[in-house]
């Protein structure tokens, strides 16, 4: 068993990044699945959409649900659905945190939610070559 992955994110980005990792380590390890939010989609809808995409992803160990932004009409999708089931959540899904969550497939939930969040935030970094070259 492994834990489930649930993306919930703005119109296609939960997609594109899914593909994305898909594309740059050939595989998916981790059953994955996106559930995109539309700005006119219906709320209500979208939680029924998403228990069910939960049932389907949890295979025991729980699953993991990544949403682009916290406080945001996924973000509090994602909280309402997290009432109800074995999840943890994560804000602002980035790919650096789906390369990582895909490099440690066997990790336990809580453990993975760690490994993914530190992905994430290492995974940002300031380039600011402008400033650079201005300091040389």
């Amino acid at each position: 068993m492994s834990v489930g992955i649930l993306l919930i994110t703005h119109n296609r980005i939960g997609f594109e990044l899914l593909e994305t990792a898909r594309q740059t380590l050939g595989f998916c390890p981790v059953q994955t699945r996106v559930l995109d939010v539309a700005q006119d989609d219906d709320p209500d809808r979208l939680c029924e959409q998403g228990a069910d995409l939960i049932r389907l992803l949890d295979g025991g160990d729980g699953v993991l649900l990544l949403t682009d932004c916290y406080g945001s009409t996924p973000g509090n999708i994602a909280a309402q659905l997290a009432r109800n089931h074995r999840i943890t959540v994560i804000a602002g899904v980035n790919l650096p945190m789906l390369l990582r969550i895909f490099n440690y497939p066997g990790l336990k939930l809580w453990e993975l939610a760690e490994k993914a969040r530190a992905g994430g935030k290492n995974g940002i970094m300031l380039m600011d070559t402008y400033r650079q070259a201005r300091e040389r």
